[in-house]
């Protein structure tokens, strides 16, 4: 009996392990591991530690890799020391290394590039004398906490974004992945609350999306038409569950159609919870509406692979909210294309082998131990 339910959990997620290709890179599957930030890398620089890591996801069989949130060179892009900076030799030379592990072990990785914009707090480690830079210099509340950025700022921030995915294009990754998402600086121009500009990069819907799309360009430029570039994209905040770029799929559309025409691949639409409808009359998610809305391939996200939702499908147990069937569907039907895990790989990273071989016994449900943890 233990071996026929391991074979049919096997047949059960074969659309899992199916390939998928992108552009000229080719994905042994579509189980993507989620960028996490984990703050072990002390002064910027990823260690050894960071490289084995990684290692361990793609020795077990991880389509896709995208790294927790890597800084692009600015003083203020944080307010930890210990999240890795993707700038600088010491760094890159950290990550050259991460590269060279994940591809020896067979896996294809890609940096997320990042800039928190104004959820950092001024007087912030490692440089607490710059000041954080936003599009109004409004913090997630609305509130005014600096001055406007100029458009000197928004210009470099735009080459450090260039400069960054050019480097990872020359130390051997495979693509790389914006952070636009979760009221970071580029979702900051993006929404209205913290995008209160009356020139040409604040407004409408569509002119908000101006600095988004000129980092795509830019980017674009930097790695030339077959290096795939990632865009994140989210409605929520951190600061606020129920916030939306977009309240229909017309809006939504408006602020997709420049993204698209600046060069994104695939868009990596981020959801607290991957089986809720986007919008009123539709059971489509986010990735399901930002696929239709685009043509282009999505990922989506969203407490895929924790054990009330996922796991308690294959063991007999009744999921609280969401199971596998409909995640399974939903891929089958080409809702979206690859599905992005993220606490269940921090904890397992044998995750994507043993769901592929049927071993869902032997997973290890997330704790939060494991966020102290490199496993």
């Amino acid at each position: 009996m233990e071996n026929q339910n391991t074979v049919q959990q096997a047949h059960k997620v074969k659309s899992l392990f199916n390939s998928f290709k992108l552009g000229k890179l080719t994905l042994p599957n579509r189980i993507l591991m989620a960028p996490m930030t984990r703050s072990f890398s002390p002064g910027g620089v990823p260690g050894p530690d960071v490289a084995a890591y990684y290692r361990r996801r793609a020795e077990n069989g991880v389509g896709l890799i995208v790294t927790e949130g890597t800084l692009i060179n600015h003083p203020a892009a944080t307010g930890d020391p210990n999240i890795p900076n993707f700038h600088g030799e010491k760094a890159l030379v950290g990550w050259s290394r991460v590269v060279t592990a994940v591809h020896e072990a067979g896996g294809r990785i890609v940096p997320q590039l990042w800039h928190v914009g104004m959820t950092r707090k001024n007087g912030s480690y490692p440089n607490p004398e710059a000041l954080s830079i936003g599009p109004s210099g409004l913090n997630l509340a609305g509130e005014q906490v600096n001055e406007p950025m100029t458009f000197q700022e928004i210009d470099s921030i735009v080459q450090a974004f260039a400069q960054a995915a050019a480097d990872a294009q020359r130390i051997g990754f495979d693509g790389i992945e914006l952070h636009g998402a979760h009221g970071y600086l580029i979702d900051q121009f993006l929404w209205e609350r913290t995008n209160q500009r009356t020139d040409e990069y604040g407004g409408d819907r569509i002119a908000r999306t101006r600095f988004a799309a000129e980092i795509v360009k830019a980017c674009r430029l930097a790695v030339g038409p077959d290096f795939p570039i990632i865009l994140r994209m989210s409605q929520w905040k951190s600061s606020d569950y129920n916030a939306k770029l977009a309240a229909t799929p017309e809006q939504l559309a408006q602020i997709l159609a420049p993204l698209v025409e600046a060069g994104v691949d695939i868009f990596h639409c981020s959801t607290r919870r991957f089986w809720e409808p986007e919008f009123e009359g539709s059971q489509l998610n986010f990735a399901g509406w930002v696929k239709k809305l685009t043509g282009k391939p999505t990922i989506t996200v969203g407490s895929v692979g924790l054990d009330a939702e996922f796991l308690g499908a294959f063991r007999g147990k009744n999921a609280e909210t969401a199971d596998i069937d409909d995640l399974l569907v939903r891929l089958e039907q080409e809702e979206f294309d690859l599905v992005a895990i993220g606490r269940a790989l921090l904890v397992d990273p044998e995750w994507a082998a043993k769901i592929r071989e049927g071993r869902t016994d032997e997973l290890i449900p997330f704790n939060a131990e494991a966020l102290r943890k490199l496993y």
